[in-house]
């Protein structure tokens, strides 16, 4: 297994590598645009009580249209959608650990849809990683919540600080 994400990583960067210019790297303010206000439903977050707790906020919530197209790197958490025990080809990228699963998802201007071709195992979804790819500005809906991006990714690797 650790071989496999090895061999993955490795794959990831020679693809990178390909690109004139290296992949912008974003965190999750970025993903905000300048002057708008977030409200997070954090605070009020509870395993208890009715559905409503568990009803994603700020469906309307603003994009950033200039990142549309870009190749960025972002790192985050690991909500799987596609794959088995091994490989997941298709997963929700958020912000924090337990986002759309143990808590209600953040606005979907912090959450990012993922695919990547071929899949790649990741090792533990307690981890954060890094994701590098091509981020599109537009709208994926799924069970789980709504997001506000996109992302084709070419590449996935622990986060490191």
């Amino acid at each position: 297994m650790y071989m496999r994400f090895i061999s993955l990583l490795l794959v990831s960067m020679l693809s990178i590598g390909a690109h004139a210019t290296p992949p912008k790297e974003i965190f999750w303010e970025d993903l905000i645009p300048k002057g708008h206000v977030q409200v997070s439903n954090q605070d009020a977050a509870s395993h208890e009580g009715t559905d409503q707790n568990w009803v994603q906020p700020n469906l309307d919530a603003p994009v950033v249209k200039s990142l549309d197209g870009q190749s960025v790197s972002l790192p985050g958490f690991v909500v799987p959608l596609e794959g088995d025990s091994q490989m997941i080809s298709e997963f929700l990228l958020v912000p924090y650990f337990g986002a759309c699963v143990h808590v209600p998802p953040p606005p979907p201007n912090q959450i990012v849809h993922v695919k990547i071709k071929g899949g790649v195992p990741i090792e533990s979804l307690y981890d954060a990683i890094t994701v590098t790819g091509v981020i599109k500005v537009e709208s994926w809906q799924g069970e789980l919540a709504q997001t506000g991006y996109t992302m084709q990714a070419v590449g996935v690797a622990p986060f490191e600080l």
